[in-house]
């Protein structure tokens, strides 16, 4: 099973540090046309979007999570989660359900 990343130059340059294969887009035309492409893969297993290029393609996005594979996730992007959107902390403390660390908001 391979991972796969589609995402801002950053982010791919990041995954791709660690193994994982990516793609640069920056519209969502290149967006949807790299989600076309990876989908098509027989060997992908995990699919990583940042939340704003999933955002910018919304609805295929949605459509490829009703299948069985690849798993899509997304993540925040470099510049943090969108607004309103849960940061990878919460995500976390949600799942397993303990406190890490303090939030951000408590810094207030």
């Amino acid at each position: 099973m391979k991972f796969y990343c589609i995402a801002d130059e950053d982010t791919v340059r990041g995954f791709r540090l660690a193994g994982v294969e990516g793609e640069v887009v920056t519209t969502p035309p290149q967006a949807a046309a790299a989600l076309e492409r990876a989908v098509a893969r027989p060997d992908l297993g995990i699919l990583i979007l940042t939340d704003i290029v999933a955002a910018g393609i919304r609805e295929q996005v949605d459509a490829v999570r009703t299948r069985s594979r690849p798993l899509l996730v997304e993540i925040p992007g470099p510049a943090g989660p969108m607004p309103g959107r849960k940061t990878l902390r919460q995500f976390v403390q949600e799942a397993i359900g303990i406190r890490i660390g303090s939030d951000e908001e408590d810094a207030e």
